[in-house]
């Protein structure tokens, strides 16, 4: 954690104390923690943090603490920012498309091994750019599943026919191949994982080289208002069970990418109400900021609760509808809100399970933008 960040012990004691303007940020140490420890604990193999869902430095230190030792990452510029923050962490290079030279760079300054394919086109690039002698070389399968929100395969991975052939090439470049698959974004059921799992199977059962890691990618969904999701759990003990029947070689080993399932819980944005027209609710941040991922059409709202002259707003509660501060006519959140019917200009709303895809797609869209960013020590975030 960031030892200049400012500290509170509550969001009302930061209210009081803050008067802020603009939105403010709230990072929940305990409740990060608590979340990587727990699925750390019950996963039966590497848990890589998927730095995309939120790549603030404290997240991916409190990640690191809480003994995540893998990151995901699909960038040179994530890779850096990891190991600026944890040196000793392993970073994987898990995407398929990669800037010129960047794999080089991820090799040869940070001693990144791991890297993917999805298409032959791919592999004489990256054996251009890194030693494949000392490297591992994911081959990335497409999968499919209808408890998928986004179907990740949709952009890439390799039929599963064409698998077998790609692990030949890579091997021929001295490098060891691997098997990656990631069935999506939000996945609703664990259904999907089993499914994914037993094609895996089939595809390394038929392979003439032995697998030593599969990659079961990430998706884990999370509840919002509205919109329920399966415990994180069931996904764990589902991908477990049938991970271990998997035909893998000598110190084999399944590996997944949590994203949202880490990120989201211990995070959570503080706004004020700056204009009310009946049912209608201006605020200062918006769309083009903090709530930028309610653009998906995944969930559309966040768990919420109300401040007001330095205590929690209860009461009757109505249906509003929430805007953001741009010019923009689209900077409308998609969910209505349940919110106390008295709300008014000058109170103060506190979304929870913010933390994932949030801090890392803000803009500064019409000039607002918000870099406040405190730690709460005391308190829990609103949650569903």
């Amino acid at each position: 954690m960031d030892s200049n960040r400012r500290t509170f012990s509550s969001v009302l004691e930061m209210l009081q104390i803050m008067k802020p303007v603009r939105s403010v940020y709230c990072i929940y140490p305990q409740v990060y923690l608590q979340t990587a420890r727990d699925f750390v604990a019950e996963f039966s193999g590497r848990v890589l943090y998927a730095v995309k869902a939120n790549n603030h430095p404290d997240i991916i230190g409190l990640m690191h603490q809480a003994g995540v030792r893998h990151f995901d990452c699909a960038s040179l510029t994530e890779i850096e920012k990891v190991k600026q923050v944890c040196p000793h962490a392993t970073c994987y290079f898990m995407t398929p498309v990669r800037l010129r030279g960047a794999a080089h760079q991820a090799q040869a300054r940070h001693g990144v091994r791991h890297f993917m394919i999805d298409h032959l086109s791919g592999l004489t690039p990256l054996a251009d750019e890194i030693d494949m002698g000392t490297s591992v070389v994911f081959v990335r399968m497409a999968v499919h599943h209808p408890a998928a929100m986004v179907d990740f395969s949709s952009k890439f991975g390799a039929p599963p026919e064409d698998i077998p052939s790609l692990v030949s090439a890579i091997s021929e470049t001295g490098a060891e191949a691997a098997l990656a698959f990631n069935v999506g974004s939000v996945v609703l059921s664990s259904d999907a994982y089993a499914h994914s799992i037993a094609l895996a199977k089939n595809v390394l059962s038929n392979l003439a080289t032995e697998i030593r890691l599969v990659d079961v990618g990430g998706g884990f969904a999370k509840p919002y208002p509205g919109f329920p999701a399966p415990p994180i759990i069931d996904y764990i003990r589902v991908i477990n069970a049938d991970a271990a029947n998997l035909p893998l070689a000598q110190g084999g080993a399944i590996m997944c990418e949590p994203g949202r399932a880490l990120a989201a819980p211990g995070l959570s944005a503080v706004v004020e109400v700056l204009l009310r027209k009946d049912g209608r609710l201006y605020l200062n941040d918006g769309m083009y900021g903090i709530f930028w991922e309610l653009r998906f059409h995944e969930h559309d709202r966040y768990p919420v609760r109300c401040y007001r002259d330095g205590e929690e707003l209860v009461g009757e509660r109505m249906s509003f509808k929430l805007f953001g501060p741009t010019c923009d006519s689209s900077d409308l959140l998609p969910g209505e809100v349940q919110l106390p019917a008295d709300i008014r200009v000058s109170d103060h709303l506190e979304f929870g399970c913010i933390g994932a895809y949030s801090l890392a797609g803000r803009t500064d869209f019409n000039g607002h933008h918000s870099d406040e960013i405190v730690t709460i020590t005391e308190d829990t975030p609103p949650s569903v």
